[in-house]
């Protein structure tokens, strides 16, 4: 498991490089990634996941909707379909398990660090009558005491932030009374003292 976790840091930081650098944010952009811009004092946690065969799955709930309180998240998937993401436009989608592939989710941090661009991605959990699902969520963030704000230069002017700033640890107590509001709820504060 621990080779498992150091191979999905290289990627969670690779990938972060990745978005950002297509946004045109550069290293010297976001000093807490450290000195080799590898982000060591991130943080993370792999969370296993079993939904069982249910005879009524349209009874029964996987996993609530939500979004990640993440930067990212990494999901592995076994090849049974369950993973669902919601837009606006057409409602639930299905993301069929590609044999061999990972799914990445835009977490609510990554949402406020590019000031919107990139958003959060409301999504849930289906059993099924068939087969058992499991999967494998690896949670990316940054260090739980690191403050999180839009980067200046995804800020055009006049226009201000539409988020302030706030640490990993603050966020996860704002999620508990807004849950999936909480980022309506942190663009309306006008401040930090008004989230804590």
């Amino acid at each position: 498991m621990e080779e498992y976790e150091e191979h999905m840091q290289k990627l969670a930081a690779k990938l972060m490089w990745l978005a950002l650098g297509s946004l045109g944010v550069e290293e010297k952009d976001i000093e807490w990634a450290g000195i080799s811009s590898d982000f060591q004092g991130s943080q993370a946690a792999i969370q296993l996941n079993h939904y069982p065969i249910c005879p009524e799955p349209d009874r029964a709930m996987g996993l609530a909707a939500h979004t990640d309180s993440t930067l990212m998240t990494i999901l592995y998937q076994n090849n049974t379909a369950g993973l669902q993401v919601f837009r606006d436009d057409v409602g639930w989608i299905t993301v069929p398990p590609v044999p061999g592939s990972l799914v990445v989710n835009v977490g609510d941090l990554l949402h406020i660090l590019t000031n919107g661009i990139f958003q959060s991605v409301l999504h849930r959990a289906r059993v099924n009558h068939i087969r058992s699902r499991f999967s494998m969520a690896y949670l990316w963030g940054p260090p739980s005491e690191q403050m999180i704000s839009p980067l200046p230069k995804l800020v055009d002017p006049p226009q201000s932030p539409l988020y302030p700033s706030l640490t990993w640890k603050q966020y996860p107590a704002t999620k508990a009374i807004h849950f999936n509001q909480s980022l309506s709820f942190i663009r309306n504060c006008l401040s930090l003292d008004q989230i804590s």
